[in-house]
């Protein structure tokens, strides 16, 4: 039997440039396909997907608010001693989550109302102050706000585009690796299926942390600076968004550090001993890449930052665990 030549090795793998970007339009055009199918889903679910990602900034307002009110009622607690309160004004306060809105009465006006006779010579004119006792659910300072009458409907749009790319990520995500699969040799596409589960699993890990153990902090040592400030927030929906649109995307993407770091092993661009020898540096970059990738505040570069560098020697592992089969073709 013949003997395969080196050409006749590597004749079915080959593709010219043309061909490379006929498999890109492809690609493309398939991904963007699922994402108009998942954009279609999307506008079904897009009023309960924007009360969803509200949820974050509503704990940190009603939190906010409650710490606010609470200082207040410390700083009054013999004021309202005098009026007839106890003590335990402060813990009902905290606990129920109640804020004081003050209003003024006229007493004699009050007792007309509940029908209690009152001389008229004996009715004043003097107005009292009174406390009224609310939950801080129903302060109008805890919910978001538009400043046009179009925003409201442009979040929809943009939920219902979130909701869209996240249904279709899978889909995405396998169109993507199928174009680098296309410019891999036939031996070497079987890798394709094996780190596309790797790659979602990571992507949603990375944004999953950012929503539910990230913003929280986030947005607490944000608020907290307003309230050094002096400044009380009021956020509206369409910069929220875009804020809870940037922060998942951002540790999504930066969670691939393991596969990026296997792929760069695999072309032979780094090697395990290279990734070892300058860990120092590539935490130095990690550091500075989380930086602007986060917003301007060091407790979130910090909480992408800690993740990442747990990924950085995971993936010094995974390169170990999987090394890069030699070729006979490579010299050695």
């Amino acid at each position: 039997m013949r003997r395969k030549t080196d050409d006749d090795l590597f004749r079915e793998s080959t593709m010219t440039f043309g061909e490379h970007l006929e498999e890109l339009r492809s690609c493309l055009f398939k991904a963007l396909g699922g994402l108009v199918v998942g954009f279609l889903i999307g506008l079904y679910l897009g009023s309960s997907v924007v009360d969803f990602i509200q949820s974050p900034l509503r704990k940190a307002l009603i939190t906010y608010y409650t710490s606010q009110s609470t200082a207040a009622v410390k700083g009054k607690l013999e004021e309202l001693k005098a009026d007839g309160y106890s003590d335990e004004i402060v813990p009902f306060v905290e606990k129920e989550r109640m804020y004081p809105e003050q209003v003024y009465v006229n007493p004699a006006e009050l007792l007309h109302k509940l029908e209690i006779d009152v001389p008229v010579d004996e009715r004043g004119a003097d107005m009292v102050p009174v406390l009224l006792w609310r939950p801080i659910e129903q302060d109008k300072r805890v919910r978001t706000s538009s400043l046009g009458v179009h925003e409201p409907f442009t979040v929809f749009v943009k939920a219902a585009l979130l909701v869209g790319a996240l249904l279709a990520s899978p889909w995405i995500f396998y169109q993507v690796w199928a174009f680098v699969a296309a410019g891999l040799y036939t031996h070497e596409r079987r890798y394709v299926h094996i780190f596309l589960p790797f790659s979602l699993g990571l992507f949603f890990a990375g944004a999953s942390l950012a929503f539910f153990f990230v913003f929280q902090p986030v947005l607490q040592f944000l608020f907290t600076f307003n309230q050094w400030m002096n400044i009380d927030p009021e956020p509206r929906i369409n910069e929220w968004l875009g804020f809870v649109l940037i922060l998942p995307l951002g540790f999504g993407i930066a969670f691939q550090l393991p596969l990026v770091m296997l792929f760069l092993e695999r072309i032979g661009v780094f090697d395990v001993q290279t990734y070892l020898s300058k860990w120092r540096i590539a935490i130095l970059v990690i550091f500075i890449l989380s930086m602007f990738l986060t917003p301007a505040d060091p407790g979130s570069m910090l909480l992408m930052a800690m993740p990442l560098t747990l990924l950085y020697f995971g993936g010094v592992l995974l390169c170990h665990w999987m090394p890069r089969s030699r070729s006979p073709y490579d010299e050695p």
